[in-house]
């Protein structure tokens, strides 16, 4: 008999960060249906979904729903730093686990979270190296007034300035606005070398149609000559955003539709967001097969007691090791530029803050 074992699902169907939910929600969904369909599995997956609908208020009592009134000990959820922290307090509490499958920041390893996306060492740095060898090193910082942009610009402010750049402005907008003006502006006036683009939602595709109009009145800031870069842009928010307006934006990450050597999976997804989460769950079963009791266990007794190892996963940081690609978008879609294989993740950046820099050939322009 297999043992069913139920788990929680917490993203938002609606509000500014749906699509990523939505790719993330596919992607756990689909590996519960494909665990569940194996045979010889000895587990199944009943997920207990709960919607915050875009409410920060209510991932903790949404969290603590799905802990209270059923059995799951493990979440797979949250999309923003905000969502993430809100939870982690309850998962201190009832004993659960979060598994977050969308980059971050850094400068987190809780005993309840497994971060099975990138943390700088796996994109911010990796980026800005590539960056540094194509284009030059005065940057413009971009943002929301929020802990992604925050800490994400506040860690490239130290990579260019250690690297003798100079960054060249920062400009920051209060989530969901769409008032990018003075921004462009801004970027008008003191022409950099790239845009380093942490803004998020909204925000970012108004931004991304406002550089393009700007690329068209004035060459400079065409993707050849002053791209924008983005740790967090992914295929599945290319629909939201108008046609050609991505055109020429590189993003870095450690998946992109197409691409090979995603960990435990020789398939297409459809972004890494979608895929990060699909490992979450594939992660998770394989931990969970091990024991009998090991639905009740904690995070750090699962790691320990797995007979097949820890499944990637840091045992003291639980984060994962991670290939690290470099894309631009080309004819509305991402093409691989560079590639790194297997990158432990290092959320304190233990081993050094210094941009990574892989040495391939120069930007390809793009139209």
């Amino acid at each position: 008999m297999k043992k069913r074992i139920e788990l929680g699902l917490l993203y938002s169907r609606s509000g500014s960060y749906s699509l990523i939910s939505e790719a993330c929600r596919t992607g756990a969904l689909s590996a519960i249906a494909e665990i569940n369909a194996m045979p010889d599995f000895p587990l199944t997956f009943a997920p207990v979904e709960r919607d915050p609908a875009g409410n920060i208020d209510a991932y903790g009592p949404l969290c603590e729903e799905i802990l209270r009134d059923s059995d799951a000990r493990h979440v797979i959820g949250c999309v923003t730093s905000w969502s993430r922290k809100e939870v982690i307090p309850t998962l201190e509490k009832a004993g659960g686990t979060l598994w977050y499958a969308v980059p971050y920041e850094g400068f987190e390893a809780s005993d309840h979270v497994v971060y099975t996306h990138a943390c700088p060492n796996q994109h911010l740095l990796p980026m800005l190296g590539w960056a540094f060898a194509r284009l030059g090193r005065r940057g413009f910082l971009t943002g929301s007034n929020y802990i992604w942009g925050w800490e994400m610009n506040r860690l490239a402010r130290d990579v260019i300035s250690t690297a003798s750049g100079e960054v060249l402005g920062e400009r920051y907008l209060p989530l969901g606005s769409l008032d990018v003006d003075r921004m462009i502006a801004e970027i008008r006036a003191t022409r950099p070398d790239f845009i380093l683009n942490n803004l998020i939602g909204p925000s970012q595709y108004a931004f991304l149609e406002a550089y393009h109009r700007l690329g068209q009145e004035d060459a400079h800031f065409r993707p050849e000559t002053c791209p924008i870069l983005s740790c967090n842009l992914t295929e599945c928010e290319l629909p939201a955003i108008h046609p050609g307006a991505a055109e020429g934006l590189v993003a870095a990450g450690p998946y992109f539709r197409g691409a090979t050597g995603w960990p435990q999976a020789q398939r297409n997804f459809g972004s890494s967001h979608e895929a990060a989460a699909w490992s979450s769950v594939y992660r998770l079963a394989l931990l969970l097969s091990g024991h009998e009791d090991a639905p009740d266990q904690s995070l750090a007794q699962l790691l320990h007691d797995a007979p097949q190892g820890t499944e990637g996963i840091d045992a003291s940081t639980h984060h994962t090791a991670l290939p690290v690609l470099i894309a631009q978008v080309e004819n509305g879609a991402f093409t691989v530029r560079e590639r790194f294989e297997a990158v432990a993740g290092d959320p304190y950046l233990a081993r050094g803050r210094n941009a990574v820099s892989p040495g391939a050939p120069r930007l390809k322009v793009v139209s």
